[in-house]
């Protein structure tokens, strides 16, 4: 084609045809720059395709790890709240002195009450890497970015959260280091001794009194309070947003 054209402008020159030759010249220029116009549209077409792949890849990593800390937060969210109403069911004892429980329903409640660290640990592996990266800008839906964004922040705020409820934990367990009350009882009658290949003792100190401990009272309720507040200011909000990123991921990704 180039060829072609070149064949005409070189006549043209020769037979003088200076107009013609200019409207040829201007018609040579005009078809260059299409030519450049068609290759920048090609390879911005690829550009955007590889984008949109690499997006795609992406939402589907995200969707995976958001699913993944749904399961571990719904988890949490059930150990939590049998923490504090055991907490809550010690506490009705207290006030019925003439109706306590016996030790091994007493050691029971402790244990289920006390015996689990409450730490919420999402998937955060592919999103930290695309905020570290820069990648976050992949992706084209800016109410995600935002939600992603705020993602971190809100797993910041539950991390304080539950060092203020591990604090108050640790203030009940502490009660069990003193003279007067053994952790040894509750380990011996919740199966823990034989988990841990220790002999049970043959003559076991009560925990009962601690049912008539004002410290106790007061500690558990803390520790009560704390654990509802994390419930409800902070796990049902984040499995709401978590519910949200969700949707907001199926509705990008391209299946």
């Amino acid at each position: 084609m180039l060829k072609f054209f070149r064949k005409i402008r070189k006549e043209l020159i020769a037979e003088k045809k200076v107009s013609n030759y200019i409207l040829y010249a201007i018609g040579e220029i005009v078809l260059v720059v299409i030519g450049i116009l068609i290759a920048l549209a090609i390879d911005n077409a690829n550009e955007q395709g590889i984008k949109r792949e690499k997006e795609q890849i992406y939402l589907m990593g995200l969707r995976d790890e958001f699913e993944t800390s749904q399961t571990k937060l719904k988890e949490l969210i059930s150990f939590n709240r049998q923490s504090y109403e055991d907490s809550k069911t010690i506490l009705v004892y207290m006030v019925d002195p003439e109706n306590l429980p016996d030790e091994q329903e007493l050691a029971n409640l402790l244990y289920n009450a006390l015996a689990f660290d409450i730490s919420f640990n999402p998937n955060n592996s592919l999103l930290m890497e695309m905020i570290n990266s820069g990648s976050l800008k992949d992706i084209s839906n800016p109410r995600l970015r935002i939600l992603l964004t705020n993602w971190i922040s809100n797993i910041e705020d539950i991390l304080k959260q539950e060092m203020m409820l591990a604090n108050e934990r640790d203030k009940i367990l502490d009660m069990f280091r003193s003279e007067q009350n053994s952790i040894k009882t509750l380990y011996d009658l919740t199966g823990v001794s034989d988990e841990l290949g220790i002999p049970a003792s043959s003559d076991r100190t009560s925990n009962r009194n601690l049912l008539k401990s004002k410290e106790f009272e007061n500690n558990m309720l803390m520790f009560i309070l704390t654990s509802i507040k994390t419930e409800t200011l902070h796990y049902n909000p984040l499995m709401q947003s978590i519910d949200e990123i969700l949707k907001t991921i199926d509705n990008e990704i391209k299946e």
